[in-house]
């Protein structure tokens, strides 16, 4: 099994698609721990951001840019749970 200080994303998953095309893609290479914190930050201001959008009657940009960020935070977290598992895998063989 790999040391979990190795691992990194493997970059397979999509995230946001425009005209039934991934828009962005999970970037392969950054280290698991670093990209999870990343999600965790994107999630903690996509949550402000959701108060803030049940509060704002006159607009919907905040639930747009919280919907953003949870779109990419999934992404992050999916391409997480494939390394994992991947490497899980490995470790059975």
């Amino acid at each position: 099994m790999t040391d979990q200080s190795e691992l990194k994303t493997i970059g397979l998953t999509p995230a946001i698609y425009c005209a039934d095309q991934a828009l962005f893609h999970v970037t392969g290479g950054v280290p698991l721990g670093d990209a999870l914190a990343m999600a965790s930050d994107f999630l903690f201001l996509a949550k402000k951001l959701t108060e803030d959008a049940a509060y704002a009657r006159d607009t919907d940009r905040h639930a747009w840019a919280a919907h953003y960020l949870t779109a990419m935070s999934k992404a992050v977290v999916d391409d997480a749970v494939k390394v994992l598992r991947r490497d899980g895998s490995d470790a059975s063989r």
